[in-house]
């Protein structure tokens, strides 16, 4: 993880080279703020300028605004979330079944260790109106979309090993399965105690992965 650099001295001037550094230190210092407890509203162009320790002008030349900044962190926490899904999946083997179940507990595992960047990567506060921010509908639809053709991919796996009932639309099952994951890592952590059986897990996977009654054990 990338730590956020809280300076008490002067900054010095970046080298010529060295504007991608400064960028990636703005979007550690807007995780550090949500890290710390806040939520989107914590994230300031002052606030993460202060975290940084540089000028709040000085962003301007990497984000146009707020919403910018939380769109970058955005994006570089669903990279995170592919590759703990993808992880997951080289560690669970060939059998499909436990790819599924790692894929999928991998995605839970991310939503419970940073529940802060887990609620905003999903909407929240920060997400705007298109026409009042420089962020285009293209790179909001497209978040998350690496992650979501892996679940399709374990889905399908489980397919052509006949342990799943057949689909017409995978993608379509894959956004079920995503959703349904998505509600009980909302509610894990907006409870003290979760309701319900201690597998409700995989008792959700099961159903809208659509396993056969005859490989329902995770092994």
């Amino acid at each position: 993880m990338v730590t956020a650099v809280t300076n008490t001295e002067p900054r010095r001037r970046n080298r010529r080279g060295e504007g991608g550094k400064l960028r990636e230190e703005i979007i550690a210092a807007a995780i550090a703020l949500l890290d710390e407890g806040g939520d989107e509203r914590a994230v300031t162009l002052r606030s993460v300028a202060r975290k940084a320790g540089i000028a709040a002008p000085s962003i301007y030349a990497h984000f146009a605004d707020q919403p910018s900044i939380m769109l970058a962190v955005v994006q570089q926490e669903m990279d995170r979330l592919a590759a703990a899904l993808r992880e997951a999946d080289e560690k669970a083997g060939q059998d499909p079944r436990q790819r599924l179940f790692a894929v999928c507990n991998a995605y839970l595992d991310v939503a419970r260790q940073h529940p802060q960047r887990y609620r905003i990567m999903f909407g929240g506060l920060w997400t705007p109106s298109v026409e009042d921010t420089s962020i285009t509908d293209d790179e909001l639809e497209s978040l998350g979309a690496e992650a979501l053709t892996l679940l399709a991919d374990v889905l399908g796996a489980c397919v052509g090993a006949g342990i799943a009932h057949d689909s017409d639309d995978l993608y379509g099952d894959a956004v079920a399965l995503w959703l349904g994951l998505h509600g009980l890592a909302h509610q894990r952590a907006v409870v003290r105690k979760m309701p319900g059986p201690a597998d409700v897990a995989e008792r959700l996977i099961t159903a809208l992965a659509h396993l056969k009654s005859g490989s329902l054990e995770q092994g």
